[in-house]
């Protein structure tokens, strides 16, 4: 027999987690469907960034939070050419979310759910996957009235695909993401922290590669940013070639890039950008990867993911009480937050393209010695700039990357 919800979502990441949460919040009652049997699953986006940990307070949640074994970051440095540049400083927002966290996304997704357990409404369904939608009536104006997971039923409101980039759920409402063209894929691994570390440094530019650093207490999750489709070729030359490149650019890893003995412990992520062009249809909407697949620069995946839940919250909280969203309303929403993504998008695409891109073209003047022959990635008159500018440079940077082009906030009650 059908169940009956108020609303139902497939996927239990950040936006599926978060939007369940702060619906059941307002006495809904929520159903959350996680393939998964539990969220364990490394090498996803794990910052959390201020505008997150601002919603975190408006819940009530941002202390309890806090308590987790997380990392604390205040600023950013790359190390562009062989020159080290602070280029985000997260201590000129506003306190007190003046940092950024570095979470396991598993920690933060079972904090959630904990949190979210408290609530009469609130429900997660680990190990079930949504299959299926179930529509009333036929042909593109059926209105969606919820989903199947294998031969149970789970009829709702409203029902929110929010499982991911490869959304199952998304196709079978008929929404096709528009593909933006990504000339590279990142190799995600873990390192150890060499004795004495540098400061917190996210990337190590330079002409033969780009290499990203994310500080994770006593290791770092490592990344390589390599050529789209280049990862067999590179397996093809050894590991030893690779831990030769990472160190040309990072020369601080030499002592520790040994811990990588094989090409098990490397994982390939496919970078992904892609945006629908329509969110929604009657009683239904797509929200984070599943609406927008952004890439990992900036690392703001999930905090836009878990905007997009509030957004969507914040606006159909009084009709899921009333028994029946508006596709207005849905619609309302997608025109919230299209200008904010399309705009990090298209900033994510000039990175790949400009910096990124020209990182990964196999040249072989590396470091220090690209800089003296005037060939670094980045020309010597920009890091001038660069150098000279880096207060400004770090403010805009804290609020672009920390707070978003449009933060959301949680409606008071």
């Amino acid at each position: 027999m059908p169940e009956t919800r108020d609303c139902v979502i497939a996927g239990g990441g950040p936006a599926g987690v978060v939007l369940g949460y702060l619906l059941a919040r307002e006495g809904l009652r929520v159903t959350v469907l996680e393939k998964h049997a539990d969220f364990l699953r490394d090498f996803r986006g794990d910052t959390i960034h201020p505008s997150t940990l601002t919603i975190l307070g408006e819940l009530g949640l941002r202390e309890r939070f806090l308590e987790l074994p997380v990392d604390r970051v205040d600023t950013f440095d790359a190390v562009i050419d062989g020159e080290r540049l602070t280029l985000v400083d997260f201590g000129t927002l506003p306190p007190p979310d003046d940092f950024l966290v570095f979470a396991p996304q598993w920690d933060f997704l079972n904090f959630m759910v904990r949190e979210g357990a408290k609530l009469p409404g609130f429900e997660v369904l680990m190990s079930t996957e949504a299959t299926d939608l179930i529509l009333d009536g036929t042909g593109e104006d059926a209105r969606v009235v919820g989903l199947r997971a294998g031969d149970r039923q789970l009829r709702a409101t409203l029902t929110v695909a929010a499982d991911g980039r490869d959304s199952r759920i998304r196709d079978a409402a008929g929404l096709v993401p528009d593909e933006f063209g990504v000339a590279i894929d990142v190799l995600w691994f873990d390192l150890p922290k060499p004795p004495n570390p540098p400061p917190v440094t996210l990337a190590y530019l330079g002409e033969s590669a780009l290499v990203l650093t994310l500080d994770r207490g006593e290791r770092y999750q490592a990344g390589a940013v390599i050529r789209k489709g280049g990862f067999e070729a590179l397996r093809a030359r050894g590991l030893e070639e690779f831990r030769s490149t990472l160190t040309g650019v990072a020369p601080v890893l030499a002592p520790v890039v040994g811990s990588i003995a094989e090409w098990s412990q490397v994982k390939l992520l496919s970078v992904q950008l892609n945006r629908l062009r329509r969110w929604h249809r009657e009683g239904f909407i797509a929200i984070g990867d599943a609406a927008h697949a952004m890439s990992p620069v900036g690392g703001v995946g999930i905090n836009y993911a878990i905007q997009d839940a509030v957004a969507l919250a914040a606006r159909v909280v009084p009709e899921l009480r009333a028994g029946s969203v508006s596709e207005r309303t849905l619609a309302a929403v997608q025109r919230r937050r299209l200008p904010p993504v399309r705009s990090m998008q298209r900033i994510q695409k000039f990175v790949h393209e400009r910096i990124a891109g020209r990182a990964v073209q196999g040249r072989t003047v590396q470091g220090s010695a690209a800089r003296d022959e005037g060939r670094g990635i980045v020309p010597a008159p920009v890091h001038a700039i660069l150098r000279h500018a880096q207060p400004i440079l770090q403010r805009i940077a804290a609020r672009f990357i920390g707070l978003g082009i449009r933060p959301e906030h949680v409606a008071r009650r």
